[in-house]
């Protein structure tokens, strides 16, 4: 859901999962599982292997995707990039897990992938009885409703007895038959477990609409055999706000996920990027210096190098370099940033101090 700039760890449970699209599953699990034997040593695991294992879609447009070229790109991707760049000082050494979303909190729990960056929304449930520690939110969406531009659709209302494409066993499912309710209006909903094929029954005109998080629709969109027959509805059926996970166990590996994705809105809000990183250096200004660690230890705390947010800006980027080259006006994407702005431009993306 308005979904497509950020952190991470792992343990062995036996979990029965459900599918989410594009970023909202739920899940059921079992009460107890020893967490903390896979978790400790997620991290001196990391340092030791040389690289991060990144769970990510490797489907979805502008978030995870796999080019031609057989390079992953997108702003989950980023946001393992950038991990990398902070603990090895090197954003390629990531090795990419594709998961779908029936499989992805089993690779996490059994410690198959030390992040899950897979545009995956932060809800209770998923924070508590299915033992998953969020970072940051990275990407703050939406569910919304595609249809085709001659059907005459133009709200909820209209999709009164019509055929609408669902992913099963997501919350997109349960949001969209809660709305549904409130308002009393009846549809049909044609659910399949396969994302692909959810929407290849869309395309091929078997549904009357299609449901997701709103980003899920525009990246898919431009998939379709003809994307501009294709308008996304004005209703929002929820709030999904994505963010990368790791498993509860490992504190120190939490928080260097946690202060990576952190470190790319900072440098934003402190007008630093790739581009001009090097200039800030010589900065006399305090929270700048702290920042970049041309002043204290703060990186020492996460057991990284006290420049580690300079690594992430020099190798990634910022938050908003970030968006623009995977979701802004340049890409086919073109989703505005809207809430996704820093908090000082009218949007929700705000960093604690670097202090």
């Amino acid at each position: 859901m308005r979904k497509s700039g950020l952190i991470l760890a792992i343990a062995p449970m036996i979990f029965a999962l459900s599918a989410c699209s594009s970023g909202s599953e739920k899940t059921a699990t079992t009460a107890s599982t020893p967490e903390a034997q896979v978790t400790r040593d997620r991290w001196n695991s990391i340092k030791s292997r040389g690289k991060l294992i990144c769970g990510v879609s490797g489907e979805l447009p502008g978030f995870s995707f796999v080019g031609a070229d057989g390079k992953y790109s997108g702003i989950d991707v980023d946001v393992c990039r950038a991990i990398a760049a902070a603990v090895f000082d090197n954003p390629e050494a990531v090795e990419y897990r594709n998961l779908n979303s029936k499989e992805r909190f089993t690779a996490l729990q059994t410690g198959e992938v030390d992040i899950l960056s897979r545009n995956t929304t932060w809800t209770l449930s998923r924070d508590t009885s299915q033992g998953l520690d969020f970072a940051p939110v990275v990407f703050y969406d939406g569910q919304a409703v595609m249809v085709r531009k001659n059907s005459g659709i133009k709200s909820l209302a209209d999709l009164k007895d019509k055929a609408i494409c669902i992913q099963t066993g997501t919350t997109t499912e349960q949001n969209l038959a809660d709305q549904m309710r409130k308002r009393n209006i009846t549809y049909k909903p044609v659910v399949f477990e396969d994302v692909n094929i959810t929407f290849a029954t869309y395309a091929e005109g078997r549904c009357d609409a299609i449901t997701t998080d709103r980003s899920g629709l525009v990246s898919r969109r431009t998939t379709l055999p003809k994307p501009d027959d294709n308008i996304i509805l004005n209703d929002v059926l929820s709030s999904e706000p994505l963010a990368p996970a790791v498993t509860k166990g490992d504190t120190k590996w939490a928080d260097i996920v946690k202060w990576t994705v952190y470190s790319l809105v900072k440098a934003e809000e402190l007008g630093i990027n790739s581009q001009n990183v090097g200039t800030f250096t010589t900065s006399t200004d305090p929270d700048i210096k702290r920042f970049l660690g041309t002043e204290g230890n703060l990186g020492e705390g996460l057991g990284l190098t006290k420049d580690f947010a300079a690594k992430i800006i020099k190798h990634v980027g910022n938050y908003g370099e970030i968006y623009d080259r995977n979701l802004g006006a340049k890409t086919k994407l073109n989703l505005a940033r809207g809430q996704n702005q820093l908090w000082s431009k009218g949007g929700l993306l705000y960093s604690p101090p670097f202090r």
